[in-house]
């Protein structure tokens, strides 16, 4: 799901779910997707079409805008707000309604050979999504010697930034579960495993 342009191509605009805002039920609910989808991405949309409206960024690719705008103070406000943006579209793509339990083919191989075996890197996601103190996004992903490897990022951050290709990714800001979960962060990481997680997705990114 990438986020479109107008046909001037000088705004962007919030990208459809690719299911309906009650279909991750029971885990997510539609009141969760309503505020965070329609409220809090929609929210980054908006700041973001303001802040590059007459910059040399206007009209830039996301991806380009997240790049070129990463760990520079003069252009932070832009870079939260494009990263939030790509994070979320992304984040999106990676649940499925029936989704989760262990994934297979290419994904699964990798991830034995990587981690061990998939039990191992269960462990090891959890423990990374439990542990991010405040804010922020855990992630699997293809560093850059093309190992799998799991990545946990801060606030807006992304390991676009980084050089590394994310495959999956689950939101860590209490905005995702909040409502659902409450405090209770592992059981809301534990769920999304068991229940959401696109390995198909994740898979077609490891191609």
């Amino acid at each position: 799901m990438q986020t479109t342009m107008t046909k001037a191509k000088t705004s962007f605009v919030l990208p459809k779910l690719p299911y309906g805002e009650n279909a991750l039920e029971p885990t997510i609910s539609a009141r969760t997707i309503s505020f965070h989808y329609g409220k809090h991405h929609a929210g980054y949309v908006d700041a973001l079409n303001k802040l590059v409206e007459g910059t040399a960024f206007a009209g830039r690719p996301l991806e380009d805008i997240v790049l070129q705008t990463a760990k520079d103070p003069a252009t932070a406000g832009i870079f939260h707000n494009a990263a939030q943006v790509w994070n979320h579209n992304f984040y999106w793509l990676s649940m499925t309604p029936g989704g989760g339990g262990e994934p297979a083919g290419k994904l699964k191989r990798s991830i034995e050979s990587d981690f061990g075996n998939f039990k191992d890197f269960r462990a090891a996601f959890t423990k990374a999504a439990v542990g991010e103190f405040g804010s922020g996004w855990v992630w699997l992903i293809v560093n850059r010697a093309g190992k799998l490897e799991i990545a946990v990022t801060s606030n807006a951050d992304t390991p676009l930034t980084d050089g590394k290709k994310p495959l999956i990714t689950l939101d860590l800001w209490e905005h995702a579960y909040y409502l659902d979960f409450q405090n209770r962060r592992a059981d809301y990481i534990a769920s999304w495993l068991d229940k959401l997680a696109d390995w198909r997705f994740a898979e077609k990114n490891l191609a």
